[in-house]
């Protein structure tokens, strides 16, 4: 009988699991699939490409902030109320983008979505780190993390190849639908929770207490730059491809399309091999490899090797991003504030990202590719001594 109702505990924590990738995927799905449709949008809207490509941080920045708010929230009053909810607020505000008349209702909105939306992927993590031990999290994450990975693929990819057919309203309408689908048996699955959750003080305090743990100082900051150097390269994809191989929209999704595939064919496997090695090793590796990736692209290879750098890119930011998430669900017991603080890291430097690249463009851009792989793998080498104490953990 105990191991009956053990497996049956296994199985409905595994059903949740694909359930919290599914919404995953597609709020990754929607906010990436903006950037690669900049030159079709600013074409349609009549204006500049650097005025269309502020709608990226517009969702980023607003979004990142409000997991400020969600993460100690569902430590308070519960995971559920707090995932549902601000999965409603993603469905309807979604749906309300493909309404926008103006290119200044579009961003606004964008806010919207961003501040609303933000509460389910940092809970859904959250609730992988409550329903799975240290020791076997990683392969958990890695299947949310292969979500953020494949939603990125597909995002980018689809819409821009899509949009002629279906429209750009038609794209997020999709999405919105197929999330309203989605959060149906995840409210059917909800399983019940605490009345309340042991809180200590308020979440400032918390917050500072949580940022005084130099090893939530490192994780943190290597969170904000591996963010940084993806939303940078990523988000002038489109433009690049254009620019420097005549694409179009057709061209640049098919040179996009291996952006997000290894993190999804590969997201738990990664994350066992992260669990077996030990996650200080997949860091300063996963960073090399995006560093080495965007030297590729500036280089400005042939077709098919800029795409393979694409795919390669995406593999770097699949090394990294798991492995310090995990490191996140492990920095003390409120683990709802702390994931919270790492997706408002990560999604703070995904807008920083692209409005740092999008500063350099005084510069060629294949220099600023340049520029932001130099970074990198400053950053990687300094992650060899930062992290040396993560390197035997499981």
């Amino acid at each position: 009988m105990h191991r009956a109702a053990g497996r049956g505990r296994s199985e409905r924590r595994e059903l949740l699991l694909r359930l919290f990738a599914a919404v995953t995927f597609l709020i990754f799905a929607q906010a990436f699939m903006v950037a690669p449709l900049i030159p079709r949008l600013a074409s349609l809207f009549a204006v500049s490409a650097q005025t269309i490509a502020l709608s990226v941080p517009a969702y980023l920045i607003p979004y990142g902030a409000a997991t400020l708010v969600y993460g100690p929230l569902s430590d308070r009053i519960g995971r559920w109320p707090v995932l549902l909810t601000s999965l409603g607020a993603f469905v309807v505000l979604t749906a309300a983008t493909a309404w926008a008349p103006t290119v200044a209702a579009f961003i606004g909105i964008r806010i919207a979505t961003g501040l609303g939306a933000a509460g389910v992927v940092p809970v859904a993590l959250a609730l992988a780190g409550d329903l799975f031990p240290y020791e076997e999290r990683g392969r958990a994450l890695g299947w949310l993390f292969g979500a953020m990975a494949g939603g990125m693929a597909v995002g980018s990819t689809a819409g821009v190849l899509l949009e002629p057919f279906v429209g750009w309203r038609g794209l997020f309408l999709g999405v919105a639908a197929l999330a309203a689908i989605t959060g149906v048996p995840l409210v059917l699955r909800r399983e019940a929770e605490p009345p309340s959750r042991p809180i200590g003080r308020g979440p400032v305090h918390a917050y500072f207490a949580l940022l005084h743990l130099p090893r939530a100082r490192r994780t943190y900051l290597y969170v904000l730059l591996n963010a940084v150097l993806h939303s940078g390269i990523y988000t002038w994809l489109g433009v690049y491809f254009a620019g420097e191989y005549s694409l179009h929209n057709v061209g640049i999704g098919l040179a996009l399309l291996g952006y997000g595939v290894p993190g999804f064919a590969f997201g738990p496997s990664i994350g066992r091999l992260a669990d077996r090695w030990g996650r200080g090793y997949m860091i300063p590796v996963g960073l090399c490899v995006a560093a080495l990736s965007v030297m590729g692209l500036a280089a400005r290879p042939p077709l098919l090797v800029a795409a393979l750098s694409v795919a390669t890119l995406s593999l770097g930011y699949d090394l990294v991003q798991p492995a310090l998430a995990a490191i996140v669900t492990d920095l003390g017991p409120r683990r709802g504030l702390a994931m919270g603080f790492n997706v408002f890291t990560l999604f703070t430097g995904f807008g920083l990202g692209s409005l740092i690249l999008g500063a350099l463009l005084r510069l060629r851009l294949t220099t600023a590719f340049g520029l932001f792989a130099l970074g990198a793998l400053v950053a990687a080498v300094a992650a060899l001594r930062l992290f040396q104490g993560e390197m035997s953990r499981g």
